[in-house]
């Protein structure tokens, strides 16, 4: 029983959301952008003091893990800690894919689709680059069942589970993969962004069994190391 501010900030959305015993208080999001540094804070803030809270009220601070963008994740991240450390209250992490499949699994449109609801895949896709997609294997009841990878999609990619059973393909990386993955047991679901009120139920969880990071310590689950890149033409 919790009251926990979550932070999603692994993607081009940036969002708040307060849960108090796995229920939804109040939330805000930013779909424009990279603009996390410019909105976080703010919308923090402006939960907090909707609500009459201070940080202290709080009962732990959720961060969406990753994987995902490597500054986004390090804002979502930092901020979380920083609230932490000022509020000596404890930090939840979140699995980012995990996040997106939570709602996915009470969409009834989405699960009336399916001719075995409890024997299909779920299957989140973040965008990395190219055709390469962050993705991992969730069942029904959103266990991690295929460990977190990068996967450069091709058109063997999955074969031998789409064989076996219904997937279901979701997140900004599933568009530019539909093409590429041909089967009847390919189920493509659009607009599924990884957002904050998919994180209420799994912190509250987490917060319940005591599974806590050390706030010191704790870094993003990156997935791939970070790669700087240079313009192709000198401006100057």
């Amino acid at each position: 029983m919790a009251l926990i501010l979550n932070i999603e900030t692994s993607t081009a959305v940036c969002s708040v959301s307060l849960g108090k015993d796995g229920e939804l208080l109040a939330y805000k999001e930013n779909k424009e952008g990279m603009n996390h540094a410019t909105h976080l804070t703010v919308f923090i803030d402006s939960i907090l003091k909707e609500n009459q809270l201070k940080p202290v009220d709080l009962d732990a601070i959720a961060v969406s893990m990753g994987p995902g963008s490597y500054t986004g994740l390090r804002i979502g991240v930092s901020t979380a800690k920083g609230i932490c450390y000022g509020s000596n209250r404890p930090l939840i992490a979140i699995s980012t894919l995990q996040a997106m499949t939570a709602p996915l699994l009470k969409n009834e449109a989405v699960i009336s689709q399916l001719g075995d609801p409890e024997s299909s895949i779920f299957c989140p896709m973040i965008d990395a680059r190219r055709m390469e997609v962050y993705t991992a294997f969730f069942s029904y009841k959103n266990e991690e069942i295929r460990e977190t990878t990068a996967e450069i999609i091709d058109g063997e990619s999955f074969a031998s589970d789409l064989d076996k059973s219904e997937i279901v393909f979701f997140g900004d990386g599933s568009a530019k993969c539909q093409s590429s993955l041909q089967s009847q047991n390919a189920i493509f679901v659009s607009d599924i962004t990884p957002t904050a009120l998919g994180m209420i139920q799994l912190s509250e969880a987490k917060f319940n069994d005591g599974a806590f990071e050390d706030v010191a310590y704790f870094e993003p689950f990156y997935l791939k190391d970070f790669v700087a890149t240079t313009p192709k033409k000198n401006i100057f």
